[in-house]
């Protein structure tokens, strides 16, 4: 199974988000073509009432562990419940440029 539809169907089936969105940024990086190491995770859930950003990133890790003992590298987690993501006008944070490897400014 690719890791995007791994990921989304671990975390729909953990979470009822009323929201997901799992983005393969792997081609930000300085990867091989395909390598689906690198992802950006916006969830809403009312799961996540009452817990605190540490819990919440705890368990979306723990539902993403075969994905990180494996092929992914990274992930970058955002987690708000329904009424921090109406807060926030619907929109996730942009993830930054990659400043590591070969693209790195020396």
């Amino acid at each position: 199974m690719e890791v995007k539809a791994f990921l989304e169907s671990a975390i729909q089936s953990a979470l009822a988000p009323s929201y997901l969105d799992v983005v393969d940024e792997s081609y930000m990086h300085n990867v091989p073509d395909g390598a689906q190491s690198h992802f950006k995770v916006t969830v809403v859930s009312d799961a996540f009432e009452g817990k605190r950003l540490l819990a919440r990133h705890r368990e979306i890790n723990a539902l993403a562990a075969d994905a990180l003992a494996g092929p992914v590298h990274a992930l970058a987690l955002h987690t708000y419940t329904p009424n921090e993501w109406e807060d926030k006008g619907g929109q996730a944070i942009a993830s930054p440029q990659c400043l590591g490897g070969s693209k790195q400014d020396n």
